[in-house]
């Protein structure tokens, strides 16, 4: 998810210098978007192994 992330980012910053804006704007939102999602559920994840008692690797 992290990649997909990156890879919207990438596709942002690449329409922004090349004067995309509605494109850029889209882009980063969506990558904006799947970041959190990502960064929620890796905090769901180590409550859940922490509550488990299973430390991460």
């Amino acid at each position: 998810m992290l990649g997909w992330t990156l890879m919207f980012l990438v596709i942002a910053v690449i329409a922004g210098l090349l004067g995309f804006s509605g494109i850029a704007g889209a882009a980063a939102g969506i990558a904006k978007v799947i970041f959190f999602i990502f960064v929620v559920l890796l905090l769901i994840s180590l409550v859940s192994n922490a509550l488990r008692g299973k430390s991460p690797r």
